[in-house]
């Protein structure tokens, strides 16, 4: 049986060489202000805003491609989204039993959503 609950993309953590410039650009041309950021104070390395994007410093990385590190979503029910993934055969990553290996090379990092986060974040009609 399919999972019978619904979900939303909570944030897109993708890699990037100057995550300062980012953060920036983020904040002021976008609005994003920042939520929350990890690692040593003035040269975080990783980093949330207020609107779904995350960013991690890989100073190494130069390429157009595989600029995205995975997919963070809210789910109502974790338990039961993990059982349903597991008969599909996706593989569990080292960070934790919630942060999934598509086939495809997509991951992504599940987490339990408290109350009626879920719907109330479905409920906004932005284009409307």
């Amino acid at each position: 049986m399919a999972y019978g609950r619904k979900s939303y993309v909570e944030h897109v953590a993708i890699k990037v060489r100057d995550i300062d410039w980012h953060l920036r650009f983020f904040r002021d041309v976008l609005g994003m202000a920042v939520r929350e950021l990890m690692g040593p104070e003035g040269k975080p390395e990783k980093a949330w805003t207020i609107g779904g994007m995350q960013f991690n410093v890989d100073p190494d990385f130069n390429g157009p491609e595989g600029r995205l590190a995975h997919l963070g979503i809210m789910v109502e029910d974790l338990e039961a989204v993990l059982a349903e993934a597991a008969r599909w055969g996706v593989r569990e990553l080292p960070m934790g039993r919630n942060w999934l290996a598509l086939p495809d090379g997509l991951e992504l990092e599940l987490m339990q959503a408290h109350a009626n986060s879920v719907a109330e974040a479905l409920a906004v009609q932005p284009r409307a």
